[in-house]
C-alpha cells in the first residue's frame, strides 16, 4: 500500500487509507491467490511437515462454510475456534469470514471458567475444537443454551455431543459462494483482560485487515521482497498473532510455517528459521529474551531473517544490540492493544530506531498524548497513548458493553490506559499502564524502565517490577527477578541489584526489596502479570506475620 522509496515524512503527508464500502477477509487472504501456491507450512511435534496451498485451504473451507450453514449457522452468529497452530484453525478463520459470520478466538490454555465466560457472553453457535480440548467444551455444554453445534477434529467418529471434522467436511460440497460482506460488518471477536472485572470482548469489522497492512509493510522493512516465509512463535488466538504475521502475509500471498510449541524452547526456535529458511519474523519480547541466552546460535545454524518485529513490552538497548549481531537487523518494535492493534511501529531502514521509544504512527495512523478528556498534550507532557477512533483497525465497540465503549473513547481519540510521552520528531515513548504506575515518597515510578535496567544486569534473566504498600512512603519498588541459570541467589546479589539501579537511574526508583523466582507470571501474550506479583507479594508477607 505505500510505494517503496518513499520516505517517511513524505508518505505521512501522501497516505489515504482503502477505504472499499465492500470487503471480505476470507476473500483477500485466500480466494485472489494462484490455487497452487504455497499457502501453509505446518510441522508437527514429530517434526513431519505438509504443506497446503491456496487450493487447499479454499476448498476446505467451502466445505466447512457449507457444513456450518447446514447446521443453522448463518451471518453475524459466532463461531468459537478453540484451537492451535495449525490448518484446522485457518480453515476455520477462513470458512468463517466467508460465511459473513463472526470467529471467536479462544487460546487452548484457557480453563473451563474462561472458556464458558466467553462462550456465553458471545452466544457462540459453534464450537471447533480438536480432542485435546474438548473435555472442557463437554464440561460446560449444559450451561450455554446457545451452542448448538460442537465440532472435534481427530474423533474418528460422530459422538452424542460433537461431530467429527473429517465426517463433516467430507460429506459437503467443496464449492462455496463468499457472502458479500461489507468492510463494517463484523468479523472477530476477541476478548481481552482488563484491570477490573471479566474480559471485554473487542468486535471488530472486516476492515481490521485494511488498517493492519500498511504498518506491518513498514515494519517488516518494506515487506513483502519476494516470497518471504513468515513465522511467529505467538498464539493465532491473540490479535497479533493474527493480524502482525497471519493474515497479513496471507493478504500478499507469501507462505507462512504454523508450529505449536508445547512449551517454548528457544533452541528449536532457531532449528526452525534454519529448516524453513524464514525470511520474516514476528517474536515476542519474552520469546526473544530466552533465544538471547542460546550462546552463540549463528555458529550452529544457517538461519537468513530479513527482518523481526515483536511488541509488547519496551525493547532495551541491551536486546537491540544482540538482535544486530544474531540476526544481522535491527529489531523493529511495535505498539498496540487488542482494541487497537499496531499503532506506532519502528522501521529500521525507514528511519532511526530511538531507544526506549516504541516508535512513531505508520502512514495513515493518528497517534497523540491526551489527558483523560481527550484534549491534546503538548510535546515532553506525560499523559495517555490514544489512537484516531476513526482508523480502519479500531474496534467497532466492545461487545454488548456499551459503558465500557464509552469508556475506552474520549472525543475522536481510543484510550489505551497506558501512559507515555511524545517528543517533538513524533517519536512515542512508553512509561507504564495507568494503574502500574508506582507512588513512592511524591514520585511517580513507572516499572518499565527499572526493568529495562536490571536486564542489563548480567545475572538477569527476566524481571518484573511493582509497587508494594508501604506505611512510610506509600509504595516501594519491589523487583521479582529471575536468574540466569547457573546464577546462585544470595542477599549480597540482591543489594548488587538494588545498587544497579540505583547507579543508573535514580536514587528514588532503586529496588528496596528483590525477591528471586522460578518463573515470572505471563500473560499468554507474554506479558508481565504485575497484579499476579502483587498478589504473590502479599500472601508471603501475611505468611511472615
Amino acid at each position: 500500500m505505500i510505494p517503496r522509496g518513499v520516505p517517511y515524512d513524505e508518505a505521512m503527508r501522501q497516505f489515504r487509507w482503502p477505504r472499499p464500502e465492500r470487503f471480505n477477509m476470507g476473500r483477500a487472504v485466500c480466494e485472489r491467490h494462484p490455487r497452487e501456491a504455497l499457502a501453509l507450512i505446518v510441522e508437527a511435534a514429530d517434526g513431519s511437515v505438509r504443506n497446503w496451498t491456496f487450493g487447499h485451504l479454499l476448498a476446505a473451507s467451502s466445505r466447512l462454510a457449507n457444513a456450518l450453514a447446514a447446521k443453522g449457522i448463518g451471518k453475524g452468529d459466532r463461531v468459537g475456534v478453540f484451537l492451535s497452530q495449525g490448518a484446522e484453525l485457518t480453515i476455520s478463520h477462513i470458512a468463517t469470514y466467508r460465511m459473513g459470520a463472526v470467529v471467536l478466538p479462544l487460546f487452548t490454555l484457557f480453563g473451563e471458567e474462561a472458556l464458558e465466560y466467553r462462550l456465553a457472553n458471545a452466544e457462540a453457535s459453534a464450537v471447533i475444537t480438536d480432542m485435546s480440548q474438548l473435555p472442557k467444551v463437554l464440561a460446560v455444554r449444559d450451561r450455554l443454551p446457545h451452542l448448538k453445534t460442537v465440532i472435534a477434529i481427530g474423533a474418528g467418529a460422530n459422538g452424542s455431543a460433537f461431530l467429527d471434522w473429517d465426517r463433516l467436511l467430507g460429506a459437503a460440497s467443496d464449492s462455496f459462494a463468499t457472502v458479500d460482506t461489507l468492510a463494517e460488518d463484523p468479523a472477530l471477536l476477541i476478548y481481552t483482560s482488563g484491570t477490573t472485572g471479566q474480559p471485554k470482548g473487542a468486535l471488530h469489522a472486516h476492515r481490521v485487515l485494511l488498517g493492519s497492512i500498511p504498518p506491518v509493510e513498514q515494519w517488516l522493512s518494506h515487506w513483502p521482497q519476494g516470497n518471504e516465509v513468515m513465522w511467529t512463535p505467538a498464539e493465532w488466538a491473540w490479535i497479533a498473532g493474527l493480524f502482525d504475521a497471519l493474515f497479513p502475509a496471507w493478504f500478499y500471498g507469501t507462505p507462512v510455517v504454523a508450529h505449536r510449541f508445547a512449551k517454548f524452547d528457544p533452541e528449536r526456535a532457531f532449528a526452525l528459521l534454519d529448516r524453513h529458511r524464514v525470511g520474516v519474523a514476528f517474536i515476542p519480547p519474552t520469546a526473544l529474551k530466552m533465544m538471547r541466552q542460546v550462546h552463540k546460535p549463528q555458529d550452529r545454524w544457517s538461519y537468513d531473517l530479513r527482518a523481526v518485529s515483536t511488541g509488547g513490552e519496551a525493547m532495551g538497548e541491551e536486546l537491540l544490540d544482540w538482535g544486530r549481531d544474531t540476526f544481522g537487523t535491527t529489531i523493529s518494535e511495535g505498539y498496540g492493544q487488542t482494541e487497537m492493534n499496531l499503532m506506532l511501529l519502528n522501521s529500521p531502514e525507514w528511519f532511526e530506531v530511538r531507544p526506549g521509544s516504541c516508535g512513531r504512527a505508520c502512514p495513515g495512523r493518528k497517534v497523540a498524548i491526551v489527558d483523560n478528556d481527550g484534549r491534546l498534550l503538548p510535546p515532553g507532557e506525560e499523559g495517555q497513548i490514544a489512537g484516531f477512533r476513526h482508523d480502519p483497525i479500531v474496534m467497532l465497540e466492545y461487545w454488548r458493553n456499551p459503558e465500557a465503549t464509552a469508556k475506552k473513547f474520549a472525543g475522536d481519540w481510543l484510550l489505551t490506559g497506558d501512559l507515555g510521552r511524545i517528543d517533538e520528531d513524533g517519536y512515542v515513548f512508553f512509561k507504564s499502564r495507568d494503574d502500574d504506575v508506582i507512588t513512592s515518597g511524591g514520585y511517580r515510578i513507572g516499572p518499565g524502565e527499572i526493568e529495562e535496567c536490571l536486564m542489563r544486569h548480567p545475572a538477569v534473566a527476566m524481571v518484573g517490577v511493582v509497587g508494594v504498600p508501604d506505611k512510610v512512603r506509600t509504595e516501594i519498588v519491589k523487583a521479582f527477578v529471575q536468574l540466569r541459570p547457573e546464577i546462585v541467589g544470595t542477599d549480597s546479589l540482591k543489594a548488587d541489584l538494588a545498587n544497579f539501579v540505583k547507579t543508573r537511574l535514580a536514587a528514588h526508583e532503586y529496588p528496596r526489596e528483590v525477591e528471586f523466582v522460578a518463573e515470572l507470571p505471563l500473560t499468554t501474550t507474554g506479558k508481565i502479570m504485575r497484579r499476579e506479583l502483587r498478589r504473590l507479594d502479599a500472601e508471603s508477607k501475611r505468611g511472615h506475620r
